[in-house]
């Protein structure tokens, strides 16, 4: 890790008011350490991790997500409602869920066009919208 790239991910952390242990640190890097919007999976996260040689535990794996999603680093998109992904960009935008890879990847928000939605229930309000549109491949 370069001190240039553990200053932006230890920023990232300490911006959101969230202690930039070594594990932290570790994740925040492989998220965000390039600069470029990631969906990623606990499970996916995990093994870049242990690829790249960094001694982290998947329970742990899935804490520090969960973490970085309450602080607003990031945000979870479930698919199907029992799989989650993570995606950096925080941004309100649609998702693209390729079925045949089990892959997520953001979808042209300018080009998603939503003109109403229903009433929501008495004593309740509209917190968010997901869109999430699955994908195959033809043929």
């Amino acid at each position: 890790m370069h001190a240039h790239a553990q200053n932006r991910e230890t920023d990232w952390l300490t911006k959101a008011g969230l202690r930039p242990t070594r594990q932290r640190v570790a994740l925040a890097e492989m998220l965000v350490g390039d600069g470029q919007h990631r969906h990623v999976t606990a499970e996916s996260l995990f093994a870049e991790a242990h690829k790249r040689g960094d001694s982290v535990s998947l329970a742990t794996v899935y804490n520090t997500l969960r973490a970085f999603c309450e602080a607003g680093l990031i945000q979870e998109v479930t698919v199907d409602g029992s799989k989650s992904y993570f995606d950096t960009n925080t941004h309100d935008h649609p998702h693209f869920f390729w079925e045949d890879e089990n892959r997520l990847s953001d979808a042209p928000a300018e080009e998603l066009e939503i003109t109403r939605l229903p009433e929501a229930p008495e004593g309740a309000e509209i917190a968010s919208v997901d869109v999430v549109i699955r994908l195959r491949r033809k043929g």
